[in-house]
């Protein structure tokens, strides 16, 4: 009974508490940490690699480095800022592995565009985007998902992935550019 009232208790609580628990030492509460943002890291990870197996390997990886590094998180509440620097991390050390060097920076530095849809997109719309997602670069993909898909701001993605400010604007500017062009070649083939 005592431990189903704790499993309530911290199924009740908020994220920074949780977060400060699994610091000093609480495996219960990072076990709930991991519940609440498993499907999110997964996500996450799916849209950047496109393979859903990967990614679920992926995020079991990333869920392990923070466990063995919660000790280190100097504020509870950046939980999920923290969590998804290590998922990207995670990401990069695979395909720095795999022996692609598209992450490296880019030389030049257009300017940035909006490509914000004005609508939430339907089921064959994100497929589509999926589609097109896929066949961008490692790094434009990572950078147009953590932008779009994270909400994350360039200095922001900048920090978490270590590429220059000019090559995340680079990447993004870039991206979305070729991601309009798929879109609109998927909507004239519809």
């Amino acid at each position: 009974m005592t431990g189903e009232l704790s499993r309530a208790a911290l199924g009740a609580a908020a994220e920074p508490i949780l977060a400060g628990l699994a610091v000093s030492g609480d495996d219960s509460a990072y076990g709930e940490l991991v519940r609440r943002r498993q499907s999110w890291i997964r996500e996450l990870l799916r849209r950047l690699c496109r393979d859903p197996a990967l990614a679920d390997d992926l995020a079991q990886q990333s869920f392990l480095q923070a466990w063995r590094r919660v000790r280190t998180l100097q504020s509870p509440a950046a939980f999920g800022g923290w969590l998804r620097k290590i998922a990207v991390n995670t990401w990069l050390q695979h395909i720095r592995a795999r022996g692609d060097d598209t992450v490296r920076p880019a030389p030049e530095e257009p300017s940035e565009r909006d490509v914000t849809p004005s609508h939430e997109p339907t089921v064959a719309e994100r497929i589509d985007l999926d589609r097109a997602l896929s066949q961008l670069p490692p790094a434009v993909r990572l950078c147009i998902v953590l932008a779009y898909g994270e909400r994350m701001s360039h200095r922001e993605i900048a920090d978490a992935t270590e590429l220059p400010l000019g090559t995340v604007k680079s990447h993004i500017a870039r991206g979305a550019a070729r991601l309009r062009d798929l879109l609109r070649a998927y909507e004239t083939t519809s």
